[in-house]
């Protein structure tokens, strides 16, 4: 069976459905491809917004300038 034949039927499910076949389906991936973004027992250093002083007052400029949604 191809994806040409899958199609019209897969177009049918509902959306709950469609992302369970999603997350089936990458987790197929992942596995039959053996990767891990990670390392174990590596240490990773993340930015995070602590101590970065000013990100607030830029975030409230650019949330000023932005047209509010309607």
């Amino acid at each position: 069976m191809t994806l040409a034949d899958l199609l019209p039927t897969l177009r049918q499910l509902p959306e709950s459905e469609k992302l369970e076949l999603v997350r089936l389906l990458a987790a197929d991936l992942c596995s039959g491809m053996n990767i891990s973004p990670f390392e174990p027992f590596k240490t990773y250093y993340l930015p995070t917004p602590y101590n970065a002083f000013g990100a607030g007052a830029i975030l409230m400029q650019t949330m000023a300038a932005t047209e509010p949604l309607e």
